[in-house]
């Protein structure tokens, strides 16, 4: 499977994550992505909420903060990904 990766820029930094899964709830498209290169190396992850737009040019994600539906969305990916542990900090 190819690697998906994207790249995160604001006004003070750029960053790069890996894609893991991408599921859709409730209408909306959320990004499990990592910092980890690959799958022997441990990462951080995070979930990306998509806030674009039909009519935006680029993508705009932001990080998902919501204690609920984080909970909601880390047991969702929980499933998709039967061989990954996913754990809260």
């Amino acid at each position: 499977m190819e690697e998906k990766k994207i790249t995160l820029v604001d006004e003070d930094q750029t960053i790069e994550f890996y894609v893991v899964e991408e599921t859709r709830l409730n209408g909306i498209n959320y990004l499990l992505v990592t910092d980890a290169e690959d799958d022997e190396e441990e990462g951080s992850c995070y979930i990306l909420k998509d806030m674009s737009r039909a009519e935006d040019a680029d993508a705009l994600y932001e990080f998902v903060e919501d204690e609920e539906e984080l909970e909601d969305l880390m047991r969702i990916f929980g499933e998709l990904l039967d061989d990954v542990d996913i754990e809260k900090e």
